[in-house]
């Protein structure tokens, strides 16, 4: 598959295999990049909303109505920044899944590599399970960011159609 034959020097053909399998690690550095900007992001919004928040007290109807459609603003970067999230989070996927195929495919035949094998394979399910992880919980988190959005909204709204 490599140009090497696995039976004629089984460790030079391993380490050319995780050489190979671990070219896309710049890609997954990368992916991860984002995703800390991403979820840092998300974290301002929420800031923001609970700022938001606090600034209703006080507020007379025409300020209502701002802040009315500035958490309407907020709620939709959520969502944007949740979209992101999937993608580069399915990239982070694909990529590990990718590896994990060549890694697999090259080593189907060499017993003499299966602790290598078993460590590189576990180490590429785990890296894949945990930014499936990552994935779920920053869903949640924008989830809880865009729910407080939406009650908040409502109260200004309803604030502001009360006449005060």
């Amino acid at each position: 598959m490599f140009g090497t034959s696995l039976g004629s020097a089984p460790l030079d053909s391993v380490a050319h295999i995780i050489q190979v399998a671990l070219a896309p690690a710049f890609l997954l550095s990368a992916l991860a990049t984002l995703l800390n900007v991403f979820s840092t992001r998300l974290g301002r919004v929420a800031d923001k909303v609970d700022a938001l928040s606090a600034s209703l007290t006080g507020s007379d109807r025409d300020e209502a109505a701002l802040l009315s459609r500035r958490l309407a603003y907020l709620r939709r970067r959520s969502l944007v920044l949740d979209i992101a999230v999937v993608l580069a989070c399915l990239g982070a996927v694909m990529t590990g899944v990718a590896v994990l195929t060549l890694f697999v495919g090259a080593l189907r035949d060499a017993a003499t590599a299966t602790v290598l094998f078993a460590c590189f394979g576990a180490a590429l399910v785990c890296t894949v399970a945990a930014i499936l992880a990552f994935l779920v919980e920053i869903l949640m988190a924008g989830r809880g960011v865009r729910l407080e959005a939406a009650v908040k909204q409502d109260k200004v709204e309803a604030r502001a159609g009360s006449g005060r």
